[in-house]
This record gives C-alpha cells, sequence and structure tokens, in this order.
C-alpha cells in the first residue's frame, strides 16, 4: 500500500514564509554592488584572450541581467502558484505577504470578516497548497524501527 510522507509543517511553513519574503524583497531591491565600477584598476599581469569578459562593467551588465531573469521567475511563479488557491487562501496571502504595505495578521482576518481561529485555519492551509504548488514542502525524517 502507498503511503505519504508526513509533512514537516513547522519547515514548510519557515520555506514557504521565506519565500513570500524574498517575493516582496524582489519587487523593491536592486542591490548596489550589481552597479559598475566607475574608478580604474590596474594589473600587473597583461590582458589574456579568452571566454572572460575584458571589462568590469560587462561582468556586471551580464550579472545584472542573470539576477534580473531569476527575479521575474520568482516573481512569476509565486504569482502563479498564488493564483492556483482557493479565493479566501487567495486573499490571505496577497493581503498579509504580496502588497506593498506590509498588513498584520489581526488587520487581514479583520478586513476579510473572518475570525481568528478562521483565518489561522485557512493560512495554514494557503501555506500547505502554496508548498506543494511550489513544490518546496519538507518531509519529516522517516524513522526505522
Amino acid at each position: 500500500m502507498f503511503k505519504l510522507p508526513e509533512i514537516n509543517t513547522k519547515e514548510t511553513k519557515e520555506k514557504v514564509e521565506e519565500i513570500l519574503e524574498e517575493y516582496r524583497i524582489a519587487l523593491l531591491s536592486e542591490p548596489v554592488e550589481n552597479y559598475p565600477k566607475i574608478t580604474q584598476t590596474f594589473s600587473l599581469l597583461p590582458p589574456s584572450t579568452n571566454n572572460k569578459y575584458n571589462s568590469s562593467t560587462e561582468e556586471v551588465a551580464v550579472k545584472r541581467v542573470d539576477l534580473e531573469i531569476a527575479r521575474k521567475k520568482l516573481i512569476k511563479e509565486v504569482q502563479q502558484a498564488t493564483n492556483r488557491l482557493p479565493f479566501r487562501e487567495r486573499s490571505i496571502i496577497v493581503l498579509r505577504y504580496m502588497q506593498q504595505d506590509q498588513m498584520f495578521d489581526y488587520e487581514v482576518y479583520n478586513e476579510l470578516g473572518l475570525s481568528e481561529r478562521s483565518y489561522y485555519r485557512l493560512k495554514a492551509r494557503a501555506f500547505y497548497n502554496l508548498a506543494f504548488v511550489l513544490k518546496i514542502e519538507v518531509y519529516k525524517e522517516a524513522t526505522t524501527a
């Protein structure tokens, strides 16, 4: 008989919250270290001709493009996963984690007209479903007897 492994709810919840925080940051950030250097640098080694980029500006441009692609991919994946959730679960995730202005749990359940208990039950289910859609669920270790 096929038996599904048991989910580690605490670690799964932490991973989902981590992804949602990365999503929020991805919408707002562009790291300063990705800007090109504007000061001249010197080297005692002669330049070599290989496939490596010759200037720091080129390297930074490529790195920025790669980071932008990864950022857009994260945003798209989280948005698509959230859109697959049922309406109430999606509403909780969007209001609590995906808006520019951060809301607290009590503000969300008051705005949605939910009791505190119903809110946390729906939020836990939303995290569970998001973890499966994003393929970030964490399983408990199997103990051998």
